[in-house]
């Protein structure tokens, strides 16, 4: 048997039968938890009885996007990923059988490291020259990611390479357009500015797409020990992610006023390269001409802004279960947007 209490979204006596037969060494019974649940995909601590620890990933319960939640898309990239410089946990196996466990999942390397999610837990975890380390290793970890030929690795074939920015605006434009709860001129406004000021896309490489601490396994002497949560990833241009994680790398002494609409980010607290720095970093290692991040930053959080108002449209249409504080949803779309506005008015 594998646990006493039931785990919503694991059928375990069909996993663990599943486990046995595809992953080596694995020593019944099993034990789930859940690590993290939600809208996103759902993500399981698998224990057996040797104490060997795994992670399995499935989409999230109810009715799903099949493209938005593509477990062998996933895997592939991370079993292609694995034998690059980008730390990834190693991809064990796919179960795309959907009898087994009602989904698609698949199985990875449990790998120790801590989320890093706020201020405080990095505080905690990492002193400062650690922060300092950890900062350095984010940058040379996503200029590893954008250095990478995704043909020699068998990603060509994951998105098109070519005309990415355009076809994002396309995408959450029209996004905008189904979900809006209300008109907003800023929005409206910074669409007609990213497409006047596009800048020409200079090669295509892997686009992590959630680039951020918090979807990294960091280690407290100052190092990445894993990138997670692939299911966004493309081809593209790799000053999106620059622009994304520049809207995430919150600056000593910022509040949630003056950083944007996005959280306040874990390298609030001293120790972390500025965004400055980060940059310079990045160009050093890549050659690439960041000059133009304020347009990235823009798209950035003017897709947010799309995302985060699609989910307050759901919320008031009552198809997102609980209620929520829509007033803060909105505050932040807002916020989001006039930051939007701030970094188009920097390309001036």
């Amino acid at each position: 048997m594998a646990d006493d209490e039931p785990i919503k979204g694991i059928r375990a006596e069909n996993v663990t039968a599943w486990f046995e037969s595809n992953i080596p060494d694995v020593k019944p019974p099993l034990r789930f938890a859940l690590i993290t649940g939600g809208h996103s995909n759902l993500t399981y601590r698998v224990m057996d009885a040797a104490g060997n620890a795994f992670v399995l990933r499935r989409p999230p319960l109810g009715a799903v996007i099949a493209t938005a939640h593509d477990m062998g898309r996933e895997h592939k990239i991370i079993a292609a990923v694995g034998p690059t410089a980008v730390p990834v946990p190693s991809a064990l196996g796919l179960c795309q059988d959907e009898s087994v466990n009602d989904a698609p999942f698949y199985v990875m390397d449990y790998v120790e490291g801590h989320v890093l999610t706020d201020v405080d837990l990095a505080s905690r975890v990492l002193d400062e020259p650690a922060r300092s380390r950890l900062g350095e290793h984010v940058i040379e970890v996503l200029a590893d990611l954008h250095a990478v030929d995704p043909d020699t690795i068998g990603l060509g074939d994951l998105g098109r390479k070519e005309s990415y920015l355009a076809r994002q605006i396309k995408r959450w434009r029209t996004q905008w357009e189904k979900t809006k709860t209300r008109e907003l001129a800023s929005m409206e406004e910074v669409a007609a500015a990213l497409e006047a000021h596009m800048p020409e896309q200079i090669g295509a490489s892997i686009v992590h797409g959630d680039y951020r601490l918090g979807n990294m396994l960091s280690l407290a002497e100052g190092k990445v020990a894993a990138v997670l949560d692939w299911e966004l990833c493309t081809l593209g241009d790799p000053l999106a992610d620059i622009g994304y994680i520049m809207n995430n790398w919150t600056e000593v002494g910022e509040t949630g006023a003056t950083a944007g609409g996005a959280a306040i980010s874990p390298t609030a607290c001293p120790g972390f390269p500025t965004r400055a720095e980060f940059l310079v970093r990045y160009t050093e290692r890549t050659g690439r001409d960041v000059s133009k991040v304020s347009y990235y930053r823009a798209f950035q959080y003017w897709r947010l802004a799309a995302i985060v108002e699609g989910v307050l449209s759901r919320y008031l249409k009552g198809v997102m279960g609980a209620a929520a504080n829509t007033d803060a949803f909105q505050a932040q779309v807002d916020a989001l947007a006039a930051s939007a506005v701030q970094m188009i008015q920097e390309l001036d």
